[in-house]
């Protein structure tokens, strides 16, 4: 990656977290494309790697999990088995959010099977450390695994919406039809009605479509590359754990949580990165350029 200065490299990062795209990044601050699409896989890695270490011993009461959808390329039914293999088609994204503090606590970007479903709530169950209240849609590959990762001692329970039937009205339909009621069904343990709900879960879903052009419907901002798409999710949840401030908490989820003292800068933030360190063979150049100068 060409070598940038701190300032342009959080201006960058601010523009991305924005929800511009790359090419309107490289307009905006004049910075290279492979320099910002660098920047962006090796932040995204180290988010990600944060997020692995720190987010951990949490004591959370109320758990909302959901799954976001967007795609990769192209739509799964205009995907061919060529580019299958490369990652194109639809990619869901698991998110985990305590109710409480806002923190998103876990996140997994990949399919909406039932091992998905497992891997996800495997790494939501390592992440707390008191007995949980549950809540998901209707998704029944989470049946299997809650059971499995969690065991008996838990509180879950399905809240399902329920829309009426479309209107004739209408020829063509981008939103689902009018939502008319819940079902809530008790899975596992005695959850507390009052707060079986995935509310903040969605909120933070409708958050993620705003601020991320890769999320955007209707558009052709979606990602081009699967990789790319992790690493920018890693550094948008990232972002709003520890550096954005929360309307109604008044600080950030992170500081909610108990995980750090202060809001962090994007400067903090870009701090995350390896250290660059420098090649042997530049320094083996470097010592016969001195050697030849002798």
């Amino acid at each position: 990656m060409n070598r940038i200065d701190p300032e342009t490299r959080a201006r960058v990062v601010n523009c991305l977290l924005e929800g511009c795209s790359i090419r309107a990044t490289v307009r905006m601050t004049g910075a290279a494309k492979n320099t910002v699409v660098k920047l962006l896989a090796d932040l995204g890695c180290a988010c990600a790697a944060y997020h692995n270490r720190n987010v951990r011993g949490l004591k959370v009461r109320r758990l909302q999990c959901d799954e976001i959808w967007s795609f990769v390329g192209a739509k799964a039914k205009n995907v061919s088995a060529a580019k299958k293999q490369e990652g194109w088609g639809d990619v869901w994204t698991w998110v985990g959010i305590d109710a409480d503090t806002k923190l998103v606590m876990s996140y997994l970007v990949g399919g909406r099977d039932g091992g998905w479903a497992g891997e996800f709530m495997e790494d939501c169950a390592s992440r707390i450390k008191n007995r949980v209240q549950i809540t998901t849609d209707g998704h029944r590959a989470y049946l299997d695994a809650i059971e499995n990762a969690f065991g008996a001692d838990i509180d879950y329970a399905m809240l399902q919406k329920i829309y009426g039937a479309p209107s004739d009205e209408e020829t063509r339909r981008y939103s689902p039809a009018k939502c008319i009621g819940c079902d809530m069904k008790v899975v596992s343990g005695d959850p507390d009605p009052k707060h079986v709900s995935t509310s903040f879960v969605e909120r933070q879903n409708l958050t993620m479509r705003m601020q991320m052009r890769r999320f955007t419907r209707l558009t052709n901002g979606h990602s081009k590359k699967v990789d790319n798409h992790r690493h920018m999710v890693a550094l948008h949840y990232m972002h709003y754990n520890f550096v954005r401030v929360h309307q109604t908490l008044r600080c950030t989820p992170a500081m909610e949580a108990g995980l750090t003292d202060h809001v962090w800068t994007v400067e903090e933030l870009c701090a995350l990165l390896p250290k660059p360190t420098v090649r042997a063979s530049k320094i083996e150049s470097e010592l016969v350029t001195k050697a030849l100068s002798r």
